[in-house]
């Protein structure tokens, strides 16, 4: 599963969805041997993260959604991925 960034100990990746099990666009997180499945809206699918690394998780969602909805659609037309910023 390709890592699209990595920020204060926090992992986000995307899978390939061509044959996706989940219908709403989502990343995947680890931070720490916590895990999270989250929408671009941030609805959790599964999983959890500690409350101070969930807010900043989902400041990098706000900042960049569309990167991320942009690699959701090359992934899932089974083409490449592109790397997202860090939070700074």
């Amino acid at each position: 599963m390709p890592v699209l960034s990595m920020f204060y100990g926090i992992i986000v990746r995307m899978y390939n969805e061509k044959s996706a099990k989940h219908n709403k666009p989502h990343i995947h997180v680890e931070c720490a041997g916590d895990e999270l499945v989250v929408t671009f809206d941030g609805e959790t699918l599964e999983g959890g993260l500690p409350p101070s690394k969930r807010r900043l998780l989902d400041a990098w969602i706000e900042i960049h959604r569309d990167e991320l909805s942009a690699n959701w659609t090359t992934l899932s037309n089974g083409e490449g991925f592109f790397k997202i910023d860090p939070l700074k």
